[in-house]
């Protein structure tokens, strides 16, 4: 038997609303057709039989517990976030409390809500469709802004608008497409062969860039990784230092002195982030025992330069052959593109003089993109960070269109709607009836269903409710 099909919908459900963790304050959670009675039963004197308030009143939990002051916050009607009479139990954030109260309301004929109950109830009663209850575990396990913000979208109805548009644009294809159909005898066409083809490539465009956005999405993103790169000696060690706040790495004059690579996680604003310092970039041939250290150190680094999401590429603004190594930086961080981020740092500007508050620098400055910094003065720190941000706001932003678990639910079903309308265009272009061409609209519009809770199964319920914790 399936989680959803063992649910009573019927039944009042009693859970823990807040978080099982000490607080100043805790909710209980309840929703069915006997709340009303059950709120009386608790000794809370609900005000209203028609709208939604609020009331304060005392439950008597028994010894040692006693009486408690509670706030009800009460929903009398299907007017509530289930569909159903509701009920809201605020009180001391002290699970022995929070628990005494499920335990009396059960004892009163309520029983306990099992995962995800209440929202899958606001998608039953059509509160949500189910992107949007998915959303919900979204906002509950979001591990930053960039996450929260996705949920919170999502939410709002970012991806579940685009998806019945959509259908609905096949729904309407499919009833000229049958309406046809019907009147084959007497030649008249609803729409041309052309029309069909053209909308329908146009949905199939959509649902290819948005299934691309979603498998983007799979990978969850937690923790951004920022990696140094450049020559030897270009500064790089003393950088993450200060970025960092505190010595991690080694700093010394002699070039090479970062062979393994230097990982330091830190909290960057609202974002989680990974400092990496990378051995100097140079060749490494040959068998001795250096050299083949030397080796395993340029594999890393270069390990390191593709995994990350941003690269700083180092370069020392007083060494000789300034501009030419620039130019080998571009070259190489060409070569080995990736979807990163490349920022270009200019250090040890202090050394000549070219900081950013000099109003007569004795170099060149550093032109445009390069961003001119001294770890040892600290000039242009606090410019390279605010890009660091900018990049890590912009990667965040541009990372997916929905929460993880619509990522993964949903992909099959876009590629399955995506291979209906392809079979679509060409039983059309292959002057095949049209009778197949209907058949496989409804596979799409039946596909895509599936993505908003349109069309469902018990199945699909529980793979997205089942996630969810108790009392949410």
């Amino acid at each position: 038997m399936g989680f959803t099909s063992a649910i009573e919908i019927e039944d009042t459900i009693v859970a823990i609303g807040s978080s099982t963790t000490p607080a100043a304050r805790g909710a209980v959670r309840f929703s069915g057709a006997d709340v009303m009675t059950i709120t009386r039963q608790l000794g809370i004197n609900p005000t209203s039989e028609r709208s939604a308030h609020c009331v304060e009143g005392t439950i008597n939990l028994g010894s040692p517990l006693g009486e408690i002051p509670v706030r009800a916050l009460v929903w009398p009607t299907p007017g509530s976030y289930t569909g159903q009479p509701s009920l809201e139990i605020h009180t001391f954030g002290s699970m022995p409390i929070l628990s005494a109260i499920v335990g009396r309301a059960i004892e009163l004929g309520a029983r306990a809500a099992r995962p995800g109950e209440f929202t899958l109830r606001a998608f039953l009663a059509g509160r949500l469709d189910l992107t949007q209850a998915e959303a919900v575990l979204g906002v509950i396990e979001a591990e930053g802004r960039g996450s929260l913000d996705h949920a919170l979208r999502q939410l709002a109805g970012n991806l579940s608008r685009p998806m019945e548009f959509m259908r609905s644009q096949l729904l309407d294809l499919l009833a000229d497409v049958e309406a046809g159909l019907d009147f084959v005898d007497e030649d008249i066409q609803f729409i041309s062969d052309d029309d069909l083809v053209a909308r329908l490539d146009s949905i199939r465009s959509t649902l290819a860039m948005t299934r691309e956005q979603l498998t983007q999405r799979t990978r969850d993103k937690s923790q951004w990784i920022i990696a140094l790169r450049g020559l030897p000696n270009a500064g790089k060690s003393r950088l993450l230092n200060v970025l960092a706040g505190h010595e991690a790495a080694i700093v010394a004059d002699q070039a090479g002195t970062t062979r393994d690579v230097v990982s330091v996680p830190m909290q960057w604003g609202d974002h989680n982030v990974m400092l990496v310092d990378t051995a100097g970039i140079e060749t490494a041939d040959g068998d001795s025992s250096l050299e083949q250290i030397s080796h395993q150190a340029q594999l890393q680094a270069d390990r390191a330069g593709r995994e990350a999401d941003i690269r700083l590429w180092c370069v020392d603004h007083a060494s000789p052959g300034w501009e030419a190594t620039c130019r080998a930086m571009h070259q190489l961080a060409d070569e080995k593109r990736r979807p990163a981020i490349d920022l270009w740092v200019a250090t040890k500007c202090d050394s000549l003089g070219d900081s950013p508050s000099d109003s007569t620098p004795s170099h060149p400055p550093a032109p445009d993109p390069w961003i001119r910094t001294s770890a040892l003065t600290g000039a242009g720190i606090e410019s390279l960070r605010q890009q660091i941000t900018a990049a890590i706001e912009s990667l965040d932003a541009s990372e997916g269109v929905s929460v993880l678990g619509t990522a993964a639910r949903c992909t099959g079903s876009l590629r399955a709607a995506e291979t209906a309308i392809a079979s679509a265009i060409d039983y059309v272009g292959g002057g095949d009836g049209h009778e197949y061409v209907s058949s496989e609209l409804r596979l799409a519009a039946s596909a895509l269903g599936e993505v908003t809770g349109a069309v469902y199964t018990d199945d699909i319920l529980d793979r997205v409710f089942s996630r969810f914790c108790i009392g949410k």
